[in-house]
């Protein structure tokens, strides 16, 4: 799979005066706002698309924080909330999200499904390209693989806790499969870290320094939800309900799906 940026810009200018004015129709709020969201990694690269467009658009401020769905890594979005970090949106997995309602951290009723995402791999650029296009050949690739990364987000955990046991290779891995905390798979493997590299097909696509080999096998794949909701005690709520609804809107579809992900709108 690749992306073909010179079409995602020409798209961005191309719809940027109808989204512009589509947005400044739209808007009801009586002053800019600003808007405090933290987002996980799969949105991250339709984020940075959308939310100056929006920006335009509205005159609002977005105020962006950046972390993994799950997970305690300092910077991971539980671990955000977990030390009183404040903020008037979120956007993360599906599994990320319940958890986080269940803690009271969201707005009951304010998830708003934006994309599906699902796991791809990547190596090196002019390296060997592993074949993973059946369950046989993913286990294959698995075991020669000299060294492999994966997220330490919601991708990684179904990685590591569901899919090494599934394929009889959980043994095989430890030593050589290292779980990748507050950085990019991608930016590990491009450097030579890891040989093969596991995550959200958005997030190693864009790399230039990285081949992308391919998305799992459909008998083993794991898509996942990535949607938005309100946190709770949210300063500007109206505000980002609208950025929410933005962000999941059919007119930019076209943008979410050049950055490697099902725009949930589009269908």
């Amino acid at each position: 799979m690749s992306i073909a940026f010179t079409t995602l810009r020409s798209r961005v200018q191309a719809t940027r005066l109808l989204l512009a004015t589509a947005m400044l129709l739209l808007a009801q709020l009586a002053a800019a706002a600003e808007i405090r969201v933290v987002t996980s990694g799969a949105f991250t690269e339709a984020y940075k698309v959308l939310v100056p467009i929006y920006e335009q658009a509205t005159g609002h401020k977005v105020l962006s924080a950046f972390g993994a769905s799950i997970g305690n890594a300092p910077d991971s979005i539980p671990s955000r909330f977990a030390r009183g970090e404040r903020f008037d949106a979120v956007i993360l997995s599906e599994g990320g999200l319940e958890a986080l309602a269940r803690d009271g951290r969201l707005v009951a009723g304010s998830r708003v499904d934006l994309a599906r995402s699902q796991i791809g791999a990547a190596v090196r650029k002019g390296t060997p390209k592993p074949d993973i296009s059946t369950v046989a050949a993913l286990r294959q690739a698995l075991l020669d693989a000299r060294s492999i990364a994966y997220s330490a987000s919601a991708s990684g955990t179904y990685i590591a806790a569901e899919l090494f046991p599934r394929l009889g290779v959980a043994e095989q891995m430890q030593g050589k499969a290292t779980r990748i905390l507050s950085e990019r798979v991608g930016a590990v493997v491009a450097r030579g870290d890891a040989e093969l590299g596991f995550q959200q097909v958005s997030e190693l696509v864009y790399f230039k320094e990285l081949d992308f080999v391919g998305t799992l096998p459909e008998e083993v794949q794991q898509t996942i939800f990535f949607s938005g909701a309100i946190a709770s005690g949210a300063e500007q709520a109206e505000a980002a309900r609208h950025l929410l609804r933005f962000l999941a809107s059919a007119a930019v579809a076209g943008i979410v799906r050049s950055t490697g992900l099902d725009p949930v709108a589009a269908r």
